[in-house]
């Protein structure tokens, strides 16, 4: 729609919310959220998306309470944020439940409780929210809330990594690597690497230069390793840091160069990683 058509929905909403009628409301909370048809106002967002919350509206409830928590359009307050995504989440609204999840799983809003973490994750996943399948995965891998699991993990992580999530594809990656919960597939460890290292995660770019560099899952190649373990350097991972200093110290997938060697061990050393020290004194 152009901005005349927005405008003259926004006129159309404003009436039917003043109303009482809850879509209305809710959308018109959408358009002051975004900024669409009207100035971007967080206030009036958040007055619309009560006024359908208060009415039982799932959507505007679970907006009320991200409202809640990242303090827009009013005060920060973690207890109504796990009030109003309880709400919501208890109306089998997907997103909700994934977020009371976290609410449970860091204690914001209500005491922490991975047992309730989980049962609301796995209520989300099963409605096939990736992050709540990526963040279930997380629980069996590591016995939150559950008995540990690599098998159920790799499981949720691999429904997630399906829908493109990026941390559930590194970790997807990280099970065929390792032989977690899947049997070890060099293969497909860099297939699903790669895919999370085109999205930009850090730590499967680094893998994905290592799968590279020594020739698992794909032709050995130390210009690509050079190529992966820069991009995930360029965001600061110190470990790949190291390995570029190591690549320009060898001149492995590089032109060979000391002064450039010197300055990745430096940034690495720097940002944490205590292996680098020996290269820069």
């Amino acid at each position: 729609m152009n901005r005349n058509e927005l405008n003259a929905v926004f006129q159309l909403l404003k009436i039917a919310a003043e109303q009482g009628y809850v879509d209305a409301q809710y959308n018109l909370g959408v358009c002051y959220y975004n900024g669409e048809g009207a100035k971007q106002d967080y206030n009036e967002a958040f007055r619309w998306f009560k006024a359908a919350a208060e009415q039982g509206d799932a959507d505007a409830q679970f907006n009320l309470g991200i409202c809640y928590a990242k303090g827009e359009g009013v005060r920060q307050d973690y207890n109504e944020a796990f009030r109003w995504f309880k709400a919501a989440a208890e109306q089998d609204y997907a997103p909700a439940q994934f977020s009371l999840g976290i609410c449970y799983s860091n204690g914001q809003g209500v005491q922490q409780d991975y047992k309730e973490a989980f049962r609301w994750f796995k209520a989300a996943a099963e409605q096939g929210l990736p992050e709540a399948q990526y963040s279930l995965g997380v629980c069996y891998a590591n016995g939150y809330g559950v008995k540990q699991d690599y098998n159920e993990a790799f499981r949720w992580y691999k429904a997630a990594a399906e829908q493109g999530d990026t941390y559930a594809q590194y970790r997807l990656g990280y099970c065929y690597s390792n032989g977690k919960g899947v049997r070890q597939d060099y293969n497909e460890a860099f297939r699903w690497y790669k895919a999370a290292a085109e999205q930009g995660h850090n730590l499967a770019q680094s893998d994905l230069g290592f799968c590279y560099f020594f020739g698992k899952g794909v032709r050995q190649d130390y210009k690509e390793a050079f190529r992966w373990f820069k991009a995930a350097a360029e965001q600061g991972y110190a470990n790949s840091q190291f390995c570029i200093g190591s690549c320009y110290e060898n001149g492995l997938g590089v032109i060979q160069n000391y002064n450039e060697a010197y300055y990745w061990y430096l940034i690495s050393y720097r940002n944490g990683y205590t292996d680098a020290e020996q290269d820069v004194k």
